[in-house]
Order: C-alpha cells, then structure tokens, then sequence
C-alpha cells in the first residue's frame, strides 16, 4: 500500500507539473541565469526561489523533476502494456499449438541473447531520437521473457482435466484460449507487467544518461543526471535530487510487485 501511495503520489505531481511551472513561473527550459547561478559560479542552492535549486544552466530543479517524472511513468507504463500485449499473443499461440512452439520460441531465445541496452542504442541511433522510439527499444528485449512466462502457464493449464473436458466437448481453440486459458495468465502477467516498469524507467533512464535516449530538449532523470555529473562536488544537489527520485520510483514499482504477488498467489496469500 505505501509503495502504490508512492506512485500514485508521483503520477499525481506529474500531471499537475505544467500548473506548478505556471504558480513559480518557472518553465522546464527556461533559464534564469541571473538567480540560478551563485556569485561562485555554482548553481544556487535549495531556497526560497527554487526549493530543490538550480541546475548549472539556472533552469529550476524542482519542475524538471517533475517534468521528468512524466517521461519516466510514460515509457514505464507503455513498455509494460507493449511488451504484455506481444508477450501474451505469443505465449498462448507458443504454449497452445505445439507445432509453432519450437519456431517462435527460438527467436524468442535469438532476442533474449541480444544485450537489452545494446539493441536499444542501436535502434535508437538508427532512428531519429523520440519518447516511441526509446518505448519500441526497450520493449524488444523485455516481450521474450513475457512470451516464456504466458507460455510456461498455458503448458501446465492445457494439461487440466477442465481443458480436456473442453476439448473432448467440441470447444473452439479460440475459445477455450479465452475463456479458459487467458485468465490463468492475468495474475502472473500483473506482477511482471509491475518489473517490467521499473526495468523500462532504469533503461530510460540510462540510455538518456549516455545521451541515446529522448531528445537532450526534454528533461528526464537521465539526462539530468548526465548534465550535472560534473557539479558533484560543487552542487551535489543536481545529482541527488534526480537519483533519489528515480531509486524511490524503481523501489516502489518493484514493492508493489512483490505485494500484488503475494496477494494473487493463492498458496501465498494462505501461508500470510
């Protein structure tokens, strides 16, 4: 429950970023050089013009961490809904029709031999650098472990006598895949769907930490990271702030997880 009050915590001060940009008058590119930079030539601090501080170009810390956090829950959430939806297709034709089995499940281990980050800079530099694009690179790698998860729980289900009974019963494939089949997959897949998210947020996050994920323009944690790690020592605020936010985000979506499992597990949720 704190974990998913986090996130929707986060996901409330996201939305709410543009109003809060208008009430300090700060927008997310706009610098003010004049109050952002101290008479040492180091950003200004946490106070009462910008609560969490500037960064190196007087651009007000507080706003772009919030600006950043809606690309971070975007590319979180569409890489869990992209690779779910392509995961789940596969898995049930995979796991169902024995003869295409042995097929998509080595392309599936062909993808799953390909470095994550490294097909995701690939295709990023392939193409023009957009939110699509980093959301269609980091979802590749993650659809084959979806697709081996949905496979794994059709080839224990279709064992079951109700199946069987299905079968034996005149049942459509397609039907006994959706009525039957399907909703066996619905709690496994919510817990992935909940590590693929903070997966998706850290590759985000990194790709624009080594400047090939979304266009420099747009502030995310990555990139803000990566543009401030040269002011460690002299404003250690523009590391920490960004860092701590993505590690709180990833931990929550990571607890959350953990606690949907424990709760959809039926032995799980006996034994607690």
């Amino acid at each position: 429950m704190a974990s998913a009050a986090v996130i929707v915590i986060t996901a409330a001060l996201a939305v709410a970023a543009p109003a809060f940009a208008a009430l300090t008058g700060h927008g997310p590119a706009q610098q003010l050089p004049d109050t952002g930079i101290s008479a040492t030539g180091a950003p200004a601090g946490p106070g009462a013009t910008f609560w969490l501080g500037a960064d190196e170009l007087g651009r007000d810390l507080l706003v772009r961490l919030l600006y950043g956090a809606r690309i971070s829950l975007v590319v979180g959430l569409s890489v869990a809904i992209v690779s779910v939806t392509i995961g789940l297709t596969i898995g049930l034709v995979a796991g169902y029709y024995r003869k295409l089995d042995n097929v998509l499940m080595r392309i599936m281990d062909g993808l799953m031999a390909i470095p994550g980050i490294l097909l995701a800079i690939a295709l990023v530099s392939l193409n023009r650098a957009s939110v699509g694009i980093v959301v269609i690179a980091i979802s590749i790698p993650e659809i084959p472990r979806v697709v081996r998860l949905v496979r794994s729980v059709v080839l224990t289900t279709r064992e079951q006598p109700y199946i069987e009974a299905a079968v034996g019963g005149g049942s459509r494939s397609l039907k006994i895949i959706l009525r039957h089949i399907v909703p066996s997959t619905v709690a496994p897949l919510i817990v992935q769907a909940t590590y693929i998210t903070a997966s998706a947020i850290l590759t985000e996050a990194a790709l624009s930490f080594l400047g090939a994920g979304v266009p420099p323009e747009i502030p995310t944690w990555g990139n803000m990271i990566a543009s401030s790690r040269l002011l460690l020592a002299r404003a250690p605020w523009t590391i920490f702030f960004p860092g701590a936010c993505l590690a709180l985000v990833v931990l929550a979506v990571n607890l959350l997880g953990d606690g949907l499992r424990d709760r959809l597990d039926p032995r799980l949720a006996r034994r607690m």
